[in-house]
């Protein structure tokens, strides 16, 4: 669809005061304006603006030119460069509106059709969880800190009070990362997020509260209940005064937040070593709500998380007084937050990216 050349000029009246450039000027209206598609536009570019165009030219020669005619003649060429740039968008832009008509006007839409479905994404079970926990901890006041997935061992156990015999430190525990030489050193792939907890205290005075989530690796045999690699969220407070009560009202908060106001919450004694007094935490059964059933093994309760006071040898290892502060800690596994919560029976149907399962939630 061509498009024929309006009655007035196009050219600037200045540029038509002097002959040369006036003529030029012609030239590279009909050309640009009788372009009759995009390929002979883009002929009559290189023929005007091209290394060697009949403009670019006439633009180097500008410094050739005694020194009381220069700034007058590289005005105007420069203005002529001007005009054809113009020029050349004004068509392209014509041409290929007119293109996009042409194609148009052969073609058929039935606007009756219904649309095309585009699947919508989801987000992944696993995300979600963590999300909710976190919206729920910086509710209580709590602030969240990373901190890396390959760690000292330094950061992973000792500065956590765990003793060198410990069996969680041996190779077939903990994933350990060989050194060029294929030897094992002292670093690893951190087996829970407890190391941000030491990370953030070496850098930092109380009062602390703060939550870590992230990734966890440990040597585990994948099956129903394990995954060599699982999301954690580990969570402690340090301040004057921190005590058992504080970290009872904390967590019962959380567990009726997460799953329901009805839930009933149990702490057991237990032992970690960076804890003294510990303990495991228990929410009654979300299936039968504490009668006893085959998720619960009929005990009417199921375990989510370990806490417990920080022992004052941590404390050592970052330089704080025991007798000034206190604090507790706690940890949990997201998937199996997620798996009682969202009833899940197997964990690896976390990991599988099977699209009918996350559609269901």
């Amino acid at each position: 669809m061509g498009a024929e050349k309006d009655n007035m000029s196009r050219i600037p009246q200045e540029l038509l005061e002097n002959p040369e450039i006036a003529a030029l000027a012609d030239e590279a209206e009909k050309r640009i304006f009788g372009s009759g598609d995009l390929d002979e536009l883009e002929r009559a570019r290189i023929w005007l603006l091209g290394r060697k165009g009949v403009v670019t030219i006439l633009l180097s020669e500008v410094r050739g030119l005694p020194p009381e005619v220069r700034p007058q003649a590289g005005r105007l060429r420069n203005l002529l460069k001007k005009t054809v740039e113009g020029w050349l968008e004004l068509r392209r832009s014509e041409l290929e509106k007119a293109a996009l008509h042409a194609g148009l006007e052969g073609e058929f839409h039935d606007l009756t059709l219904p649309g095309r479905y585009i699947p919508r994404g989801r987000e992944h079970l696993v995300t979600r969880t963590i999300k909710e926990i976190e919206d729920i901890f910086v509710g209580l006041g709590y602030e969240i800190a990373e901190g890396p997935e390959v760690e000292l061992e330094y950061y992973n156990f000792t500065a956590l009070n765990t003793p060198e015999d410990h069996p969680s430190r041996s190779l077939t525990d903990t994933l350990y990362v060989a050194g060029p030489d294929g030897r094992v050193g002292d670093v690893l792939l951190r087996c829970h997020t407890s190391p941000v907890q030491v990370r953030v205290m070496e850098s930092r005075r109380p009062p602390l509260f703060v939550i870590s989530p992230g990734k966890a690796y440990r040597r585990d045999v994948p099956d129903a209940s394990h995954s060599p690699m699982f999301h954690q969220v580990e969570g402690f407070a340090v301040d004057e005064d921190i005590t058992f009560a504080d970290l009872k009202g904390t967590l019962e908060s959380f567990c009726r937040i997460m799953f329901g106001e009805d839930r009933r919450v149990r702490f057991r004694p237990h032992f970690f070593p960076f804890t003294e007094p510990s303990a495991e935490v228990d929410v009654s059964c979300i299936i039968c709500g504490g009668e006893g059933c085959r998720l619960c093994k009929s005990t009417g309760w199921l375990e989510i998380l370990g806490c417990g006071m920080i022992d004052p040898n941590v404390f050592g290892y970052v330089g704080y007084d025991p007798e000034e502060f206190s604090g507790f800690a706690f940890g949990m596994g997201v998937e199996r937050i997620a798996m009682l919560k969202y009833r899940i029976p197997d964990i690896r149907m976390l990991f599988e990216n099977d699209l009918r399962f996350m559609r269901q939630f």
